[in-house]
């Protein structure tokens, strides 16, 4: 059976590869700028930019960041919540062996080792990913939901990725041939 992994579709992406914010930087400073943005709407956030991954040896945004769940997982519990949402919100669903050129490890975002945006990444936390061993996340940890019902009382935006798990990868990925997929259909 294929595997997949998920990354939010960029609303501005120039050629048919995703790349970490790091080489955006590079090659494209203005589309750098415009998602580089989202790391100063907190003031520890922009510490992200600078924080190191354990085991890779590169940068948060050295990387790229999947999710290892299908999206409307995340949106049906979203929604049995009632927490509101964008329905439309387009993710590429990618064969797991698109990732086969990179360097990759699962991010556990396991709420006892989380230490927030300016915390170091537990080492704990950084595992060796297997292309041929990776199965699908199939439910949204119940730290995750507890977070959405604490973070919804206050009334403020919140991460939606909150202590799911990520697979990060160092390298690019090319996704001319990938799905487009909704959020709000599985």
């Amino acid at each position: 059976m294929q595997e997949y992994i998920y990354h939010m579709v960029p609303r501005v992406m120039v050629g048919q590869e995703l790349m970490p914010l790091n080489k955006l930087r590079e090659m494209f400073p203005q589309l750098y700028e415009r998602y580089a943005k989202k790391y100063f709407d907190h003031p520890e956030r922009p510490k992200l930019l600078t924080k190191e991954i354990p085991k890779l040896n590169c940068l948060w945004n050295d990387v790229l960041h999947f999710l290892p769940i299908h999206p409307y997982h995340i949106f049906n519990v979203l929604t049995e919540l009632d927490i509101q949402t964008k329905e439309k919100l387009l993710f590429y669903k990618i064969p797991i062996q698109k990732l086969a050129h990179n360097q990759n490890v699962m991010y556990l975002y396991s709420k006892e080792n989380y230490k927030g945006p300016a915390g170091e990444l537990a080492t704990e936390d950084i595992i060796p990913f297997a292309i041929d061993e990776f199965i699908e996340i199939q439910q949204i940890p119940k730290e995750t939901i507890d977070y959405y019902r604490m973070e919804n009382k206050k009334g403020k935006n919140f991460g939606v990725f909150a202590y799911i798990p990520h697979v990060l990868s160092l390298g690019h990925v090319n996704v001319n041939d990938v799905e487009i997929i909704t959020w709000d259909q599985i």
